[in-house]
């Protein structure tokens, strides 16, 4: 392990560290006490402030320890998650056991599922009874389903766009059936910023008319493309007019065009969070690298958490980390140390 990585793993545990020197020190001058200091009446402890926010754990943050070794293209990866999951699912987590892993692991009780560990498993009752049993027994609540693969939401083709939205019933149902708030969906499409818009508006006010039937949400994330322009997506779910759907803004995907060497056409993160906060249901902390200061190097958390805050949300703010320095463990006991720094 090198310094970097020893460091930054150090402060993520710098919180249990300083609360076990404050506990010896205090038992340490219970010790010391007289008969009289001892019989006297204590003074009242104010009770701490309850956090603004609470902490949740996206399923993603853990995708390499439960795919393991992924050696294929996105087309024959794409083919295999909906013909043969199975085949994929070679690292050493079993997505059952997601739940479980969370709290025993990071000790976090709020969960967001991925829909791609479990595509077959969707309406397979036995399997999701079995799912929520672990969510129960580890006093975990499932928050939402992150749904990819099921088709574009705002494709052109009317009947194309239509089948996306129905392939996404099942998940309304089972998100229902787990306990969640939302499935967290994208905004996809081909065609002109207006052209995709429009379709997307139906799309997902469809797909909003269905949820409401189950009191599911549909929340939509930055997620490339048109959807990670701010003002296009605002636009959209003020458009579509429904307290059915609303937004997941992530703080890191925000490139609205590819190219070569990367990100060619990047859009403010810090502009884009905030016009996306109005309709939010969830926010997305995602984590690329962070320095031995235990700063994620790529966005200003400070400035991100108070952008976050001065919305007046104070749902889950879930920990997504996505970077190659640490281990997916580590990544995510940092990105939770950070976060905590600005939860009073």
């Amino acid at each position: 392990m090198d310094k970097k990585r020893r460091e930054i793993i150090k402060r993520a545990g710098l919180g249990s560290l300083a609360i076990g020197a404050l506990g010896s020190g205090f038992l340490a001058s219970c010790g010391q006490q007289s008969e009289e200091s001892a019989s006297t009446e204590e003074a009242p402890v104010a009770a701490a402030a309850e956090p603004w926010f609470n902490i949740s754990l996206a399923q993603w943050s853990l995708h390499k320890m439960i795919y393991g070794e992924i050696n294929m293209g996105w087309e024959e990866f794409g083919r295999a998650l909906r013909e043969d999951l199975s085949s994929l699912l070679n690292g050493s987590l079993d997505p059952l056991e997601f739940p479980v892993y969370a709290r025993k692991e990071f000790d976090i009780g709020a969960v967001e599922l991925v829909n791609q560990f479990y595509m077959d498993k969707a309406e397979n009752m036995e399997y999701l009874g079995q799912l929520k049993d672990r969510c129960t027994s580890n006093d975990v609540k499932c928050l939402m389903i992150m749904c990819d693969a099921e088709g574009n939401l705002g494709d052109l083709d009317e009947a194309a766009r239509m089948q996306a939205v129905e392939n996404h019933y099942k998940w309304v149902n089972a998100a229902k059936f787990l306990g969640c708030h939302s499935i967290r969906v994208n905004a996809a499409g081909n065609g002109t910023a207006e052209e995709v818009a429009q379709a997307a508006v139906d799309g997902l006010g469809r797909l909003a008319e269905y949820g409401a039937t189950e009191d599911i949400h549909v929340i939509v994330e930055n997620h490339g493309g048109y959807s990670s322009d701010g003002v296009w997506l605002s636009d959209v779910i003020k458009e579509v007019n429904s307290p059915y759907c609303g937004t997941l803004p992530d703080f890191g995907n925000f490139c609205i065009e590819n190219g070569p060497e990367g990100c060619q056409n990047e859009y403010d993160r810090y502009k884009g969070v905030k016009e996306l906060m109005p309709f939010a249901r969830g926010v997305s902390a995602k984590t690329h690298d962070i320095n031995e200061n235990g700063d994620e190097i790529h966005t200003d958390f400070s400035r991100m958490m108070g952008i976050v805050k001065d919305s007046g949300f104070s749902g889950y703010v879930g920990i997504e980390y996505e970077g190659s320095e640490m281990t997916e463990v580590e990544g995510i006991k940092a990105t939770k140390a950070l976060l905590e720094r600005y939860q009073s």
